[in-house]
């Protein structure tokens, strides 16, 4: 008598089945990677955008300080020019006494005014331009990413995994005979008397 064997067409399908699902397996990691891939150069591209508008940020706060200190320069020249023309109609001498400390105290308001808009139109300006500066870096990471990825070596790498796979099960299906051509079932009879041997 033999024990039962499987049947080769179930090994077969199964194994057929398994390839399938590899290249589907395979498909799917490649689509993956490309789509991530994409996606880091998209963001890398929008962080390249923000860092330009960072440092145009920057530039216009430097434009506002520059015209902002312009026109207190011009504020106090107009305010020391009417104490000087208010002092002479009184008869003041403007070089002496009082006169001279009115003077002299509108020029430090002025230059106090001065350094206060140039010291924010900088802070301000250096905020925008360290924004620019983790734009960029972001902007080189991601790039850096997206050119490690390579969706072909993704694909073939899930692919070679899953050939593996594959031939870890035919090798199992081979053995138990569940392969066309593959091992034989076991013969469990016992052998029987030879041929030459009488029976008394």
């Amino acid at each position: 008598m033999f024990t039962p064997q499987a049947s080769p067409g179930l090994g077969s399908v199964s194994l057929i089945g398994m390839g399938i699902g590899a290249i589907g397996s395979a498909i799917g990691t490649y689509q993956q990677t490309k789509s991530a891939r994409s996606q880091l150069r998209y963001q890398a591209a929008m962080a390249e955008i923000n860092a330009r508008m960072a440092e145009r940020s920057a530039q216009q706060a430097m434009q506002q300080g520059q015209q902002q200190v312009a026109a207190t320069t011009m504020k106090y020249g107009a305010l020391k020019s009417s104490q000087r023309a208010a002092m002479a109609a009184n008869g003041v001498d403007l070089g002496t006494g009082s006169a001279a400390e009115l003077q002299a105290s509108t020029d430090i308001l002025k230059d106090i005014d001065k350094h206060t808009i140039e010291s924010n139109a900088i802070s301000n300006a250096f905020g925008y331009r360290t924004q620019g500066t983790g734009y960029q870096n972001q902007a080189r990471m991601d790039r850096a990413s997206a050119s490690s990825m390579s969706p072909v070596s993704a694909g073939f790498s899930t692919l070679l995994g899953s050939a593996t796979k594959v031939a870890s099960s035919w090798y199992i299906l081979d053995k138990v005979g569940a392969m066309p051509g593959g091992s034989s079932a076991v013969d469990t009879t016992m052998p029987g008397p030879s041929s030459s041997e009488g029976m008394w």
